[in-house]
């Protein structure tokens, strides 16, 4: 005779390869566009800004023409890299141009204000904000709200932007404490083109609230030209400062945290990644709408989930609730049989008289047998168990 296990029913819903990739296959085709996207915006735009403000650049951003134009003057124009160069170049005979400004560090701006401040030279600088403005250029700080123009007309008496007319200057706009200042090119009320003259000597700083006069794709419109032949072509020589990252003194950081050496970018990225997460969790963790019902993972018999519980009320020793369930049960069984409803099963005025007309027990009264106390140890508890069970048999017995 052969005998084997009855098998169940598989009902366990683990999640396959086939339903992980139907769920998860449009936000995977949303991160791949997502991504080549990107990656597309991103060599497009390296094509476009290769060289930017370099004067030896021929790219749309870059400076070459009017290096060119330069030349034609006479002019000589030289890049460098390096602070040191910028400041050993430094003269009387020379304009100093500061393509980047906001990329200097503290101690790099202090330096190279130290050094132009008796050089009797011109210092160009293009588009600085707060704070390498105030420091390059002490007195002078960044309005808050850009330009609400970028072409704007000079409305001022310095001959250069006189002679120039309207360029595209508006970008930066600023305010100044400076008596002797030129303020030119104003955008609702504040200059975007500042001229100061230097405290002691000839020399002299212009501060250009946009790059625009100096690129490729813009010298040939407006007064663009003619405003940056002036501002550039006022000395012999002009050093084209591009500041870098492998300059030595770039890495002095001196006393600054490393949250002061994260750009403020990555800063506000972090910040709404962090938001974009919480929302994420709440999202996922709220459910909106109706609960839905679910086959379990694996199907447990009866026998088991009675097992297990067992044990669990005698690992808490818990006699008290497996009496009262043991008890609670048996009424709910034993009501219909004997024509009590459903929901008189646990009053003993409605249950014990009814039971008494089916059977005729004698020792344990049927009162304490189905509401009594609860058992003081174990062996009381299953001659509880015992005993219910005797009498749903009797009960049941025809």
């Amino acid at each position: 005779m052969t005998t084997g296990a009855t098998t169940l029913p598989s009902t366990s819903t683990s999640p396959t390869a086939r339903r992980l990739w139907a769920r998860s296959r449009g936000v995977l085709l949303a991160a791949v566009v997502l991504l080549a996207a990107a990656v597309a915006m991103a060599v497009v735009r390296s094509g476009d800004r290769h060289g930017n403000l370099d004067p030896r650049s021929a790219d749309p951003y870059g400076s070459r023409a009017v290096a060119e134009l330069l030349a034609d003057q006479g002019v000589s124009t030289r890049v460098v890299t390096t602070l040191d160069e910028a400041a050993d170049a430094a003269g009387p005979d020379t304009t100093l141009l500061v393509a980047r400004p906001d990329l200097l560090t503290d101690r790099q701006q202090t330096r190279l204000r130290s050094a132009l401040r008796t050089s009797d030279g011109r210092t160009v600088l293009v588009a600085p904000a707060s704070p390498s403005v105030a420091t390059l250029a002490p007195g002078v700080t960044a309005a808050p709200a850009p330009a609400s123009d970028t072409t704007l007309p000079p409305d001022c008496e310095l001959p250069a932007a006189r002679r120039a007319g309207t360029a595209d200057t508006g970008r930066v706009r600023y305010t100044t404490e400076a008596l002797d200042a030129e303020s030119c090119y104003p955008s609702d009320g504040l200059p975007t083109l500042l001229r100061l003259p230097a405290a002691e000597g000839k020399g002299d700083t212009v501060v250009l609230g946009a790059p625009d006069i100096l690129l490729n794709d813009h010298l040939d419109e407006r007064g663009n030209a003619s405003l940056a032949l002036q501002l550039l072509g006022s000395r012999p020589h002009l050093v084209w400062y591009l500041p870098s990252l492998s300059d030595d003194s770039a890495t002095d950081t001196g006393d600054r945290s490393f949250v002061d050496l994260i750009p403020p970018g990555w800063l506000w990225g972090t910040l709404q990644l962090f938001f974009a997460a919480l929302l994420a969790a709440l999202w996922r963790a709220r459910r909106l709408g109706p609960l839905v019902p679910e086959r379990l993972p694996v199907a447990i018999r009866a026998s088991e989930t009675v097992e297990g519980r067992a044990r669990l009320y005698s690992k808490a020793r818990a006699r008290d609730r497996a009496a009262s369930a043991l008890r609670s049960t048996t009424r709910i069984r034993l009501a219909p049989l004997v024509g009590v409803s459903p929901t008189q099963a646990h009053a003993p005025e409605a249950l014990l008289p009814a039971l008494s007309t089916r059977i005729h027990r004698e020792g344990q009264p049927l009162h304490s047998l189905l509401f009594g106390p609860p058992p003081h140890d174990d062996a009381a508890l299953i001659a509880l168990a015992d005993q219910l069970d005797a009498l749903e048999s009797e009960v049941r017995r025809p």
